[in-house]
């Protein structure tokens, strides 16, 4: 069985981690928590999709359609988005760790918070303790490299690491509403890893995405308006939204959360030392555990041994602790941390083929 390595520093500020039972959870009914798993893993490419929900859900459209307002307007959804593949469509992406100044984290986080392409940014309890993805477009003048020399003598971090995905053995963020830690922590089926290369796009493609991307309308028929605008049918762009989705461009449409206002007040980063040779073998099982949304192989330094990221979401710390010592129960694995967050910085859904992209670096000297 793992055991839990502590890492300390003088340097080290301790944030308060997020264990609260329910967090800042707003009540929910059956029906709302019925809504919230379908929202999120069943919202079908469809001229109504509301409706096809509705049947799912034994309810009518027009009482979906009350409701998912109702969990917008109380900021339980956070979004009704496409999810596009950052890498599909040829950015540069990586996670990256960074030592900031515990006493005034906000000040790098402002700084890192600016760039588009940080879609998430937390404050964890470690003495590299700014966690945040960066995506930089393909064509991009200073490049991932470039983006985070200047980051790092911007906020003046004393260390960053690159931590890319060298193997992706899930990402599929969908909380299970009526899950309880027993379920959360069971082990599924594993599945073979995404491939992670780019793919073929074109002008159309990208005009669909910049139609398409961003908040769904709470209507009956949220695509009308987005085809209108690019000339098609609603027919016709699902057709083209449908073939994104077997190329690997389009990942799914869905229900994004506001973790905590959901009742998932902990979101615990269990950090893995696994022999390389059985990274292959361990990860997909570890990715196939319920409580788990994301699961990757990542580089490591020699202050940073762990080769396998586990993301696991739960109502409390506790029950974070149990998904990942229900993982740790089943692997040989001689070494492992958890990283829990303290403060959520920045969390979006990136905008691609925008001139945000450009500004920033031209404002930074690169264009």
């Amino acid at each position: 069985m793992a055991t839990d390595v502590t890492v300390s520093s003088s340097k080290v500020a301790v944030p308060k981690i997020r264990s609260r039972k329910d967090g800042a959870a707003v009540a929910m009914d059956d029906v709302d928590r019925r809504l919230l798993n379908l929202m999120q893993g069943s919202f079908p490419l469809a001229p109504k999709p509301y409706a096809a929900v509705a049947e799912l859900a034994e309810i009518s459209e027009e009482e979906v359609l009350r409701r998912v307002q109702h969990l917008l307007d109380e900021r339980i959804i956070r979004q009704v988005t496409p999810i596009f593949d950052t890498r599909a469509l040829g950015y540069g992406s990586m996670l990256v760790a960074a030592k900031v100044d515990p006493e005034h984290p906000w000040r790098a986080a402002k700084i890192i918070n600016s760039h588009p392409g940080v879609s998430h940014n937390y404050l964890r309890n470690h003495e590299f303790n700014m966690w945040f993805t960066l995506a930089v477009e393909g064509d991009s003048k200073l490049g991932l490299q470039g983006t985070l020399d200047l980051m790092q003598q911007l906020t003046g971090a004393t260390s960053i690491r690159q931590l890319p995905t060298l193997k992706l053995f899930k990402i599929r963020m969908e909380l299970e509403m009526d899950g309880d830690t027993k379920s959360l922590s069971t082990e599924g089926v594993a599945q073979e890893p995404v491939e992670l290369e780019g793919v073929p796009y074109d002008e159309r493609d990208r005009e669909v995405i910049r139609a398409t991307q961003g908040d769904l309308p709470v209507v009956s028929e949220p695509y009308r308006e987005s085809a209108a605008s690019l000339g098609m049918t609603v027919e016709g762009l699902l057709e083209h939204l449908e073939g994104m989705k077997e190329r690997g461009i389009l990942r799914r449409v869905a229900a994004i959360l506001y973790h905590r206002r959901a009742g998932f007040s902990a979101n615990g980063m269990g950090v893995w030392k696994v022999p390389e040779d059985k990274i292959a073998e361990y990860g997909p099982r570890m990715a196939s555990f319920r409580g788990i949304s994301h699961c990757y192989e990542r580089p490591t330094y020699e202050d940073w041994p762990y080769s396998v990221f586990t993301m696991a979401h739960g109502r409390s710390k506790e029950e974070c602790d149990a998904i990942l010592d229900a993982i740790a129960g089943e692997f040989d694995i001689s070494e492992r941390a958890t990283l829990y967050s303290s403060t959520e910085f920045k969390k979006i859904r990136l905008l691609y083929f925008t001139e945000d992209f450009r500004d920033w670096e031209r404002e930074h000297g690169a264009v």
